[in-house]
């Protein structure tokens, strides 16, 4: 084995819960150093990392440490959200997160970003991105990211995944409750038109359409957007928060910028679909992968893990079940980053998972 997991939980955010969660990592990879360590550990450390990742790196006799800040992390052991943790992933043998300082458009990255870094430089640069970004549970407090060790000025940090190959989807999880009509008029945010009707309107009788008795629940309908039906169909679309619904002209503001001409349906967040979505991205990257997995990372969002659940993380289930005794990381975060189309995309309110096996 090259690649194992640990995770520690204490009533502080002490550097000991990094070096304890490595060194149970350590202990079933069966080395003495390792080449790399992905260490995440909860937004009661954002303040001050530096003594969790030296732990880190002295319990793994390796300086290449690298990860963030998170309000959750979990592994295939379990989930940990409001208590300080920290989760590792040890790699060994030819397995190790390196840098890419000349990515090719085909080259897989694992990107971890604060929220202020967020920008169109690098996201869109040569490289399919997949990771995650960093926060606390309110979106407003303290954010860390680091490799190699230490603190980035930049806010963000690209891996390449050395000595594997992997498959990355992502699972948006909503209930379709349209059919995808043209943006026949709108400007910036707001959608004014849609298919030529009213934007609100369409939105009302989507939702009317549903058993759900909330009156138009906006932090739940989401808006998918896209640029054909083919990319509707093979899940390669944009999810959109609802900002207001603006009775005075019956337009829709959402959290996305949208174009005239582009496709937009409306959608539910529902526990059924998230998970039906979920399974049907880890048989497609399976089949994508060619051989069993060997280890996996996915970062899900904080709107999405137990609170969206009632108390219970049905994502990380379904993966473990799936693939039982396959080492697996990730965190809940503020965002989430995957290719989509060929486009580095910013999610909401879905789970990224990327499935690795060695080469």
């Amino acid at each position: 084995m090259s690649v194992a997991t640990g995770l520690a939980t204490g009533q502080s955010a002490k550097p000991e819960l990094a070096q304890t969660a490595v060194t149970l990592a350590m202990q079933q990879v069966g080395v003495a150093t390792a080449n790399s360590v992905l260490l995440f550990l909860t937004s009661e450390f954002a303040r001050d990392p530096v003594p969790a990742m030296r732990a880190a790196a002295r319990a793994a006799n390796c300086t290449q440490v690298i990860g963030c800040s998170a309000p959750g992390v979990f592994t295939d052991q379990d989930w940990v959200v409001d208590t300080p943790a920290a989760a590792a992933m040890v790699m060994a043998g030819n397995l190790a997160l390196l840098p890419d300082s000349m990515p090719r458009a085909d080259s897989l990255l694992l990107t971890l970003a604060a929220p202020s870094a967020i920008n169109s430089a690098w996201l869109d640069a040569p490289g399919r991105r997949f990771g995650g970004v960093s926060g606390d549970a309110t979106g407003q407090g303290p954010f860390s990211v680091w490799r190699s060790g230490k603190g980035t000025a930049d806010g963000h940090c690209e891996m390449a995944v050395n000595g594997a190959v992997g498959a990355v989807g992502a699972a948006h999880g909503v209930q379709m409750l349209s059919q995808a009509k043209p943006v026949t008029a709108g400007q910036g945010y707001d959608v004014v038109f849609l298919g030529g009707k009213p934007a609100l309107g369409t939105l009302q009788q989507a939702y009317a359409n549903t058993a759900d008795p909330e009156p138009l629940p906006l932090h739940r309908l989401m808006a998918g957007i896209a640029d054909s039906a083919e990319d509707i169909r093979h899940g390669r679309y944009r999810l959109a928060g609802l900002v207001c619904a603006n009775e005075h002209d019956r337009s829709v503001t959402l959290a996305r910028q949208v174009k005239p001409g582009q496709l937009v349906f409306w959608a539910l967040r529902e526990t059924g679909a998230a998970q039906q979505d979920l399974q049907q991205t880890l048989s497609s990257l399976q089949a994508q992968l060619g051989a069993p997995p060997e280890f996996g990372l996915m970062f899900s969002c904080l709107g999405r893990g137990p609170y969206f659940y009632s108390g219970v993380d049905r994502d990380l289930d379904l993966v473990c079940k799936a693939l039982p005794g396959m080492p697996l990381i990730g965190f809940y975060g503020n965002g989430e980053i995957a290719p989509i189309n060929g486009v580095n995309e910013l999610l909401q309110y879905s789970a990224v998972l990327g499935l690795f096996r060695h080469v």
